[in-house]
């Protein structure tokens, strides 16, 4: 469904108050944190399994955003985006083993292990464990859904899913990914549904969403189709808070004018 950007500056202006508070306060960023589990790793897991916290040093426990770079799979460096920067929460931004080194699924253990550890470990910075959201770009707006959607991932780390405050991927495939698929060599424009499709595991119990995505006319591939059909097939699974965003104008690249949405929900659902 497609959302005017005219409502852009309205979500911005209804952040003013919050923003200017969250300014006046002092900021930390805290770099090359671990968050892997294994007593010794090996070198490359010991190099991409980190994590940078950016957290207020107010006592008071503030809400989590989790921040997945994007890149395929393949590419991309971890990063504290500047939209999301001294806002009033905790930004936890992990990076993650990348293919061809290791395989697409195992990007998806790291993307997991490293929401786990935020959950298990994030009130030491700040953070507020009952309030984490999982976000991010593309293969980091993938990687967030698979982490959440299927329940079994953090089960393996003891923690329920659905204790997760909210999710929201920018951009992400709801299909399994394309790198997946290029492992089995299978062409990026035939489409798959199988347990590395976020699509696979559709729930009525799953945490609160928004999906958000460029132009359908200028997004990758079918990437606004897919989430259609992620948001149509949680709705139909009976899930009853669940958003779909069409950024007009903006192609896959529309990290910049959705941030005020990420805000917004994040904002909301906190106070909820």
């Amino acid at each position: 469904m497609k959302r005017p950007l005219a409502l852009i500056p309205i979500l911005l202006a209804s952040l003013l108050i919050q923003i200017a508070s969250a300014q006046s306060a002092a900021y930390r960023d805290v770099l090359d944190v671990p968050y892997f589990s294994e007593s010794n790793p090996d070198p490359y897991t010991q190099e991409k399994a980190l994590l940078d916290i950016h957290y207020p040093e107010a006592n008071e426990l503030a809400p989590v955003i989790i921040w997945f770079h994007g890149g395929g799979l393949t590419g991309g460096q971890r990063e504290i985006p500047a939209a999301l920067r001294e806002k009033g929460f905790v930004i936890v931004a992990p990076s993650y083993r990348l293919s061809p080194k290791v395989k697409a699924a195992d990007c998806i253990v790291d993307a997991t292990t490293a929401v786990a550890w935020t959950i298990k470990n994030i009130e030491r910075y700040h953070g507020d464990p009952s309030k984490v959201f999982v976000s991010g770009h593309s293969a980091g707006g993938y990687l967030a859904m698979m982490s959440v959607i299927d329940k079994n991932r953090l089960g393996d780390h003891g923690i329920d899913a659905n204790s997760i405050a909210g999710l929201i991927p920018f951009s992400g495939h709801t299909i399994t990914h394309f790198t997946v698929r290029a492992e089995r060599g299978i062409s990026g424009k035939q489409p798959i549904i199988d347990e590395f499709a976020p699509l696979y595991y559709v729930r009525p119990d799953a945490p609160p969403t928004l999906l958000i995505t460029g132009d359908r006319e200028l997004e990758m591939l079918g990437r606004y189709e897919e989430n259609a059909y992620f948001y149509r097939m949680m709705k139909v699974a009976g899930h009853e808070d669940i958003n779909l965003y069409e950024m007009d104008g903006y192609g896959h690249g529309m990290t910049e004018p959705a941030f005020p949405l990420l805000l917004k929900f994040v904002s909301e659902k906190a106070d909820g």
